[in-house]
């Protein structure tokens, strides 16, 4: 299978171009081997390029544990990038079908090639049930912002993180067509998110799993933010959760609706428009290419 390794702020993914490919058969199980960082080709999963009846491609992303997920902020640039330079549609505006929708983007062309891409995210989605999240974290309107965190979810670690990372503990939720709870912190680099990102994750008033994010937040139009993402873990960079804390900062009365957002990776340019619309600017790079084949189970042993 010819695949390419592309990356949105070190959010790295293998991408198969299934307008040349073949679907695999089961893509859940190859994007477990082939995401494996010792033992396949290394990344956050895998991300299938492929025809569409209703836009110029279709986005099917697959997270490292072989989940299904809707979209992908920084992966959908990539694809933008791969249908542009790969010759599949060399329009400097492209529509692309995901699990969320089909979306709009925009794309800045250095020297024949797409260097940024400008991503119509859509409108977030606020109603707890469509998130979603449990009932009982919603408002009067539906919404979950800024909910206290111990009424609802109680950690079996030690709270002294709580203290350094100078946590507000209070959630917020937002959808970009995935999920996403953001909580804003005074140091975010104090968090211990290998330890608190999986038990908000998994935890059962986010009946479908959710991103989580970790924000501090420096002036009204800049933050620094740390993800742990659903199905995949610690990643460099979120595209969507990125969208979901400047819907969030906004929300809650902290940021602008334009921001600065610096992520492990890199940096993004969100706003949350005066249509409803999200815009996400970002970069777009491909690393290398290569043909791999599905791992030969070794022999039982006697």
């Amino acid at each position: 299978m010819r695949f390419t390794k592309m990356h949105g702020l070190g959010n790295d993914y293998v991408y198969v171009d299934c307008f040349r490919e073949p679907i695999p058969d089961d893509p859940a199980e190859t994007a477990r081997q082939i995401s494996d960082r010792h033992f396949g080709v290394g990344g956050d999963g895998l991300i299938l390029i492929c025809p569409s009846k209703v836009a110029d491609a279709r986005m099917r992303m697959f997270n490292a544990d072989g989940s299904e997920s809707e979209m992908c902020g920084n992966g959908i640039r990539c694809v933008a990038k791969f249908v542009y330079d790969h010759g599949i549609c060399q329009k400097t505006s492209l529509k692309i079908e995901t699990g969320a929708g089909v979306l709009s983007l925009d794309l800045e062309i250095v020297d024949g090639l797409v260097e940024r891409v400008r991503v119509d995210m859509g409108r977030p989605i606020l109603e707890a049930a469509m998130i979603p999240t449990a009932a009982q974290l919603a408002d009067k309107q539906g919404r979950v912002v800024d909910v206290p965190l111990d009424e609802h979810v109680q950690f079996a670690i030690a709270d002294d993180w709580r203290s350094q990372s100078a946590l507000e503990a209070r959630l917020t939720c937002v959808s970009m067509g995935n999920p996403h709870v953001t909580l804003f912190c005074g140091d975010v680099a104090a968090v211990p998110l290998s330890t608190v990102g999986p038990v908000l994750e998994q935890h059962p008033i986010f009946p479908k799993r959710i991103n989580v994010h970790f924000v501090e937040v420096h002036s009204p139009g800049e933050v620094t933010m740390r993800t742990w993402e659903r199905g995949s873990g610690i990643t460099l960079a979120c595209g969507t959760g990125a969208s979901a804390v400047c819907v969030s900062g906004v929300l809650t009365g902290r940021t602008d609706r334009r921001i600065l957002a610096h992520l492990p990776g890199g940096d993004l340019e969100l706003e949350w428009a005066e249509n409803d619309h999200v815009y996400m600017t970002g970069p777009a790079v491909e690393v290398f290419s290569g043909d791999w084949s599905p791992p030969v189970p070794a022999p039982a042993r006697i």
